[in-house]
């Protein structure tokens, strides 16, 4: 090789370490390289990280908080049931009817009062073993206590039907009846309204239902045809609120309706993988975190994914549903009344966090176990064995 014709050309010189063929730095272009996707990579991730906070924020802004339920609670502390164990939780889930709000008032006339067609006990036992919803009747008589009411009055105590607590006292006056009616402490309480429940429903794409026969029910407005069929909000709540045009027009059978419809919902929502999927579980959150009003101990969204995660811990077979021991009352047949001692054994399982177990209702009684409303060893109870109640459970679902 030469440089000029004739004249040999002088070798090139070795590349300097570290430098690409034709001179270019190869470390200095890796290291470049390097310091830009470590860039991508950091604002990927606080990118990442600012929408989960807001996505958290967002969430956790939705709850709404009952401050006055607490206040009022806390005059009445030594009155007030203890925790006799403390890893087991105890939460009363109430169904407002209130009229108030434009989604609200189309059910009916806004006259600034609301009452618990629904109000279920939940206990969750401890070590997450179980989790049962006892249904309380809102036409049962029981002795309400002197309530605080909205304009700063007070009733007096009186022996009327239970939904009148909500009514007169809102959710201090109802947890206060629960408490002296079972002896069982309320730790925590959740409200929902009629359009907290068709969102819910809605959020999981509606839940599965089996009809025998079609329904046409104006008041609940409600109509659907016979046979297996999915409901989503408006349908599903009227098919919880109908009375009249399902059964026997019962509020017992609605009440049974409605443990169906939760087990149901429980069921497609650990089915679903719902807990386990983001894109499903987001818009579950946010239905929920819109739709609950609840005391200061449950109003955050870490309180909230605590309680689903117990819950998802817990197999459907292990939920389960059913109503207090009751039975027509004595002097007045369209009202409830508590069979004993059923009822107080009931109470005392809760109280005490030992098991319950519910069998189908075969034999359509009136409340729990045989057809006097007893559980099954009601006559023979003994701390070996595990008092069975008329009910079901959440793997049962409404199709069964």
């Amino acid at each position: 090789m030469t440089d000029r014709a004739g004249t040999p050309a002088e070798p090139d010189p070795p590349a300097a370490e570290g430098t690409a063929p034709g001179g270019t730095p190869e470390q200095p272009r890796r290291r470049h390289w390097l310091r830009w996707t470590a860039l991508g990579v950091s604002v990927v991730v606080l990118a990442a990280a600012g929408v989960g906070w807001w996505f958290y924020r967002k969430l956790d802004g939705n709850i709404t908080t009952d401050t006055t339920a607490a206040d009022e609670l806390r005059r009445y502390e030594k009155e007030r049931p203890p925790a006799n164990v403390s890893a087991a939780r105890n939460i009363l889930l109430i169904g407002s009817d209130t009229r108030a709000g434009e989604e609200n008032r189309k059910y009916g006339k806004d006259v600034g009062t609301q009452r618990s067609d629904t109000t279920i006990l939940l206990h969750l036992a401890a070590g997450k073993k179980s989790a049962t919803a006892v249904s309380l009747p809102r036409d049962l008589m029981v002795t309400l206590p002197s309530c605080r009411k909205a304009d700063g009055t007070r009733t007096r105590e009186q022996f009327a039907q239970f939904n009148w607590a909500f009514e007169f006292g809102g959710t201090a006056c109802t947890i206060r009846t629960v408490e002296k009616l079972t002896g069982i402490r309320v730790d925590h309480h959740m409200v929902i309204d009629f359009r907290g429940f068709k969102k819910m429903v809605d959020a999981v794409d509606g839940v599965e239902v089996c009809l025998k026969e079609p329904v046409d029910d104006p008041a609940a407005k409600l109509k659907l045809p016979a046979g297996r069929q999915t409901l989503h909000g408006e349908q599903a709540l009227g098919f919880v609120r109908a009375r009249k045009s399902l059964g026997n027009g019962s509020d017992t059978e609605r009440m049974d309706r409605q443990q169906q419809f939760l087990g149901a919902l429980v069921n497609k929502v650990q089915s679903d993988g719902v807990l386990l999927n983001p894109t499903k579980l987001y818009p579950v959150l946010d239905a929920a975190t819109k739709a609950i009003t609840t005391d200061p101990g449950l109003d955050s969204l870490r309180d909230l994914y605590d309680l689903a995660r117990s819950m998802r811990a817990i197999p459907t077979e292990k939920v389960q549903f059913l109503t207090v021991p009751r039975r027509p009352y004595a002097y007045n047949a369209n009202r409830d009344e508590l069979v004993q001692p059923a009822a107080s054994q009931l109470f005392k399982q809760l109280r005490e966090d030992l098991p319950v177990a519910v069998t189908p209702d075969v034999e359509k009684d009136s409340g729990g176990g045989g057809a006097d409303g007893k559980p099954d060893d009601a006559d023979t109870p003994t701390p070996s064995v595990t008092p069975t109640f008329t009910g079901r459970n959440a793997a049962e679902g409404v199709c069964s």
